[in-house]
């Protein structure tokens, strides 16, 4: 029997996507779960092994014909032993033998990699990176990760913190980051970052502005509220969105001047502004790329949305080579 068919297995905090794909990479059934992160998240992997034996007997598709699974998680992923650690999101506080479980129980091979990896790869094999080997993607959610594509494959480094843009230092001296240093990109383009900058620059403003009103009043200010203000005309959400963009542009373009892609792609909860940010961004990256890489780089808004995760970890079992004895 063809093998033909991948399952991807995007892990998060609150809820977990599975996908069925072909091998070229078609969804073609696709569902979620909550999350059970209770009793120190034991449910996690036994309820990731129940719903994918559960749907393959659901959809009648026989085991013989699954490549393997594939699957982001947040944490440190160990590749070559297939673990988990510092996973706190999922309440993982020791190291998890996730692989060994997962392959015990549905009989299938699994490839893991952090879940920002697993997007990366998404996006460059079926989104905006257009299946070239060479791609760069940064996620703007809660904090700032990424994934660095070259000749194909994912940088790792030595020590598996390859791809690490949100601690990129694009403010010497900067905002402290929860990594210990000062000045981390994650400070500035994240979800949390845009509001410190907004109230920073509330802080000096004396002009009109309905963010800083909103600041000075004590109400809630999301990077949304920025953006959308932004959008409106205010003046000082601009200045904020202006600052975003320039950090943004300025790590893309480092990126790009070193690995030299044929895109940087931007995706996460903050990208959501679209064109409206992307233009900006583009503007500062021309500025800081070097011309030999601002002649051939692109930087573009991620396409797969929620999905990108899936995708990713599904082309993360359609290139290993691992299998069960």
């Amino acid at each position: 029997m063809a093998k033909d068919k991948l399952i991807g297995v995007d892990l998060g905090g609150t809820t977990i996507k599975f996908a069925i794909l072909t091998a070229e990479g078609e969804i073609q059934q696709k569902w979620s779960i909550r999350t059970n992160i209770l009793d120190e998240g034991s449910h996690i992997v036994p309820d990731i092994i129940d719903s994918i034996n559960h749907h393959l007997d659901l959809y009648q598709l026989d085991k013989d014909r699954i490549i393997g699974i594939g699957m982001g998680t947040p944490g440190t992923v160990d590749l070559e032993n297939g673990t988990v650690k510092g996973a706190f999101n999922l309440n993982w506080k020791e190291t998890q033998n996730v692989r060994e479980q997962i392959e015990a129980g549905t009989g299938l091979p699994l490839t893991m990699d952090n879940d920002a990896n697993a997007a990366a790869l998404g996006e460059q094999w079926r989104g905006a990176g257009n299946n070239q080997p060479d791609v760069a993607f940064i996620t703007l959610g809660t904090g700032v990760g990424g994934g660095l594509i070259n000749d194909g494959k994912l940088i790792h480094g030595v020590a598996g913190a390859g791809g690490e843009v949100g601690h990129m230092i694009v403010e010497p001296g900067g905002y402290l980051c929860t990594c210990g240093n000062y000045g981390c990109l994650e400070q500035y383009a994240s979800a949390t970052g845009v509001v410190h900058l907004a109230q920073d620059f509330a802080e000096a403003y004396v002009g009109n502005s309905k963010l800083k009103a909103m600041v000075d009043n004590g109400e809630e200010v999301t990077s949304k509220i920025v953006f959308d203000l932004a959008k409106e005309g205010d003046y000082l959400a601009n200045e904020v969105v202006d600052k975003v963009a320039y950090y943004l542009g300025l790590a893309s373009a480092n990126i790009s001047n070193i690995l030299n892609p044929s895109s940087v792609v931007i995706g996460g909860g903050v990208s959501a502004a679209g064109k409206f940010l992307l233009d900006r961004v583009e503007k500062n990256f021309k500025q800081f790329a070097f011309k030999s890489t601002r002649d051939v780089t692109e930087v573009k808004l991620a396409e797969l949305g929620n999905d990108a995760g899936a995708y990713g970890a599904a082309s993360l079992a359609r290139n290993s080579d691992r299998v069960i004895a």
